[in-house]
């Protein structure tokens, strides 16, 4: 069989991105009629239906689903060969798209990223926050460059992964509500009101299983994916909170910090795709970051 060229595979993704073959002609810079003939052609040589139409718009078929993720990784790889090559030129200028949590994106990657701007200043960079499932995808469709992402995180063939640092988790309380003692354990935090990150990600996984591990099943009377937001309740004396010391560097009004007993702590890692080319930005990018995660008191 013929294999699919990366015209037709940039034409497919963008025609499924924008649900349409003109709208998708126009953005590549072609006549509808020559992207209509490629994707076509794609489909001929992959003998299979890719997308039907539904209310003028253009969906995959499950064979197209299945396509999309793999069309994407290919044209990644592409723009990672063209990156290579780039290294080798003079020139300053590149791009970054870095995957992150809410929290990392806060206290951990400001001042990375602004040590690497200063070094770099023609370096485009991009941000996108997330739960680390979503990040992850994203990484592997070549999306982003590179993530920071709470372990554990399942198994991979294409993403290869780098413990950074150890983030102990911390019980943030209420003054009123603070118990005597240096530490405080799962009896007594579960008896005063909880306000924990949303259930779902990785943070909050870790949570519940420390607090199952104690025998006590978790009844928290709000559920918030900010940890600005959870720190100004509980400041507020709303009720009590367990966060990331990464998140805690400053003292938060009208609260006290305890360590919980026994201790508990996430891990936070680098994943980036395992043939992903370490172009300056990226490893400007590692080697700051590494210098702010020595730095922290995390």
């Amino acid at each position: 069989m013929a294999s699919p060229s990366l015209r037709q595979l940039r034409t497919f993704i963008a025609a499924m991105e924008s649900g349409s073959v003109s709208a998708a002609a126009r953005s590549l810079k072609l006549t509808q009629p020559a992207a209509s003939l490629q994707l076509r052609e794609l489909e001929r040589l992959l003998g299979a239906r890719l997308f039907d139409r539904a209310r003028g718009r253009l969906i995959p078929t499950p064979a197209g689903a299945a396509l999309l993720a793999p069309a994407r990784r290919a044209q990644a790889a592409v723009e990672d060969a063209v990156e290579a090559v780039a290294g080798h030129r003079a020139g300053e200028a590149g791009r970054l798209r870095v995957g992150t949590g809410a929290t990392a994106c806060i206290y951990l990657l400001p001042t990375p990223l602004a040590a690497v701007r200063r070094r770099m200043p023609g370096l485009a960079i991009t941000v996108a926050t997330g739960n680390t499932r979503e990040i992850l995808e994203r990484v592997e469709a070549g999306d982003l460059d590179i993530a920071i992402v709470t372990l554990p995180i399942p198994e991979s063939r294409t993403l290869a992964r780098t413990r950074i640092l150890v983030d102990p988790q911390l019980a943030l309380l209420p003054k009123a509500m603070a118990p005597a003692g240096r530490g405080i354990e799962a009896a007594a935090i579960a008896r005063l009101p909880l306000i924990l990150y949303e259930a779902g990600g990785v943070t909050r996984a870790i949570t519940d299983a420390w607090f199952r591990r104690a025998g006590l099943t978790l009844e928290p009377i709000m559920e918030l994916g900010s940890v600005e937001a959870i720190k100004v309740l509980v400041g507020s004396g709303l009720g009590a909170a367990i966060l990331p010391r990464l998140a805690l560097q400053e003292a938060v009004p009208g609260t006290l910090v305890r360590p919980l007993r026994p201790p508990l702590a996430r891990d936070l890692a680098l994943v980036l795709r395992k043939e992903k080319v370490r172009d300056r930005g990226l490893r400007l990018f590692t080697e700051e970051l590494g210098k702010a995660v020595r730095d922290s008191p995390a």
